[in-house]
């Protein structure tokens, strides 16, 4: 099934407002002892990473504003480090990356036609 750029975008857009909203009101320590947090924000990162790798690449580089190759790395690492995964790194992406990327996306998702 073919998914156009713009429903990419607003994918991305949903799971980093999710993630905000996770994090809302809550510590970088709520982490270590929330394990249901620190799974549901991964798993948006993750969403994040792999919306971002399937938007086009001609696209991407017309909004090269964004930090495309960031995202899809982040969720490279989480995916195939899911062992590993630095949660010092994931929440400084929810509460400082994710909320610029929210304004971007939200500016750039107006100003396109539906479809």
């Amino acid at each position: 099934m073919f998914i156009d750029n713009r429903t990419r975008m607003l994918h991305i857009l949903d799971a980093a407002r999710d993630a905000v909203s996770f994090a809302e009101n809550r510590t970088r320590n709520d982490l270590d002892t929330d394990k249901m947090l620190s799974l549901a924000l991964v798993r948006c990162l993750e969403i994040i990473g792999e919306a971002s790798s399937r938007i086009a690449k001609q696209r991407r580089d017309e909004l090269s504003h964004i930090e495309w190759s960031k995202m899809v790395g982040m969720r490279n690492r989480m995916i195939h480090a899911y062992f590993d995964i630095d949660l010092d790194i994931v929440w400084d992406t929810v509460t400082m990356d994710l909320p610029v990327i929210i304004a971007q996306l939200e500016e750039i998702i107006q100003s396109e036609p539906e479809g």
